[in-house]
């Protein structure tokens, strides 16, 4: 049974489920398509949202920011004007030391085109990429 015909949605831990829809509704400005239980927390998870269908899972766990890894990124048509209104509304920009980043927080993406990293409150690492 191939897995490319299927949707796929990326999960994301959190370890306070409402600071996270603070981050992820009010900074992101995602929308929530569904809520429901995480494990024994009721109402601790969300749908959003993204690209025209559900593309990710936010969920209350003890296993939330254990991986320093990217675990998702949208790809943008204008990523300084995204960094712009994201950084406004108080989403702060990673800069790696062994990279070369602009006054905005963004570099150069290997192959080509340009790259920004943000955590959420967790430490979950997310990437914004454009091919320009």
């Amino acid at each position: 049974m191939p897995l490319n015909t299927y949707h796929l949605r990326a999960s994301i831990a959190v370890s306070d489920i409402q600071e996270a829809v603070a981050f992820y509704e009010g900074k992101l400005g995602l929308q929530v398509l569904q809520s429901g239980p995480s494990a024994s927390i009721a109402g601790g998870s969300r749908v959003y949202g993204s690209g025209g269908g559900p593309a990710l899972n936010v969920y209350q766990s003890v296993t939330a920011g254990k991986t320093p890894a990217t675990l998702a990124t949208w790809y943008v048509d204008d990523i300084d004007q995204i960094v712009d209104e994201l950084a406004s509304s108080g989403v702060e920009f990673i800069r790696y030391d062994e990279l070369e980043h602009d006054a905005k927080g963004i570099t150069a993406r290997a192959g080509g085109g340009r790259i920004a990293w943000f955590q959420d409150p967790d430490g979950n690492t997310f990437a914004l990429e454009a091919d320009v």
